[in-house]
């Protein structure tokens, strides 16, 4: 690239900087549909759907205790009241890659009982055949995107987690869920958000841009 197209490209980002997401502003939410949790049982649920909270490290409360303030923050998360009906509370672990930690529910029981709504993926050659005659790529990713995707009122109390702070309810869709297999509905919903992107490509959790000129 150019330094004039180079010039050129820093002032139409300056220009449109509105629609690129910041850590400091509210995330945003898609409006496209919610999420909805269908179960192949009826109630009463099974014992396994009921578990107490994790046993957890010093460090790893820690680290949790600032997951949940920030996911609350973000309108993720928000506290379950003493008066709040609790059916299925999934407890949760603190995963750790490169010092670095995640918060993730352990879906795994509840993921035994929902009924899955698959989305095909696209093969990975059509989209290499499509970008093969682009002469410049953009590469972009939704900030936390997962969490982006709202929920159903009977989705959100079935997704209630148990920890060493009490009860909280996922108010946006949270990893591990299988209710929908989360890459292939994640592009599920890319592509009924980007329906009139002609030159745009959707791939996993990620999305292109492409020009030929």
């Amino acid at each position: 690239m150019s330094p004039k197209m180079r010039h050129e490209l820093i002032d139409v980002l300056y220009t449109y900087n509105n629609a690129f997401a910041s850590y400091n502003e509210p995330l945003g939410a898609i409006k496209v549909n919610e999420v909805d949790i269908t179960l192949n049982i009826y109630r009463p649920y099974p014992p396994v759907l009921g578990r107490p909270a994790y046993s957890a490290s010093p460090r790893a409360r820690e680290s949790l205790e600032k997951h949940i303030h920030e996911l609350i923050q973000l309108g993720v998360l928000r506290k379950v009241g003493h008066n709040g009906e609790v059916e299925v509370p999934t407890p949760v672990i603190i995963a750790w890659h490169n010092d670095k930690s995640r918060m993730v529910g352990d879906f795994r029981a509840l993921n035994t009982y929902t009924v899955p709504d698959r989305y095909p993926i696209p093969r990975i050659q059509e989209a290499l055949t499509q970008l093969s005659k682009a002469k410049y790529i953009t590469s972009m990713d939704a900030l936390k995107g997962f969490h982006q995707n709202s929920l159903t009122p009977k989705a959100k109390k079935l997704l209630r987690i148990i920890t060493h702070c009490g009860i909280y309810e996922y108010l946006r869709m949270p990893f591990g869920i299988n209710l929908k297999d989360d890459l292939s509905f994640f592009l599920m919903i890319l592509s009924y958000v980007l329906i009139h992107g002609l030159c745009t490509l959707k791939y996993l959790q990620e999305y292109f841009t492409k020009c030929q000129k």
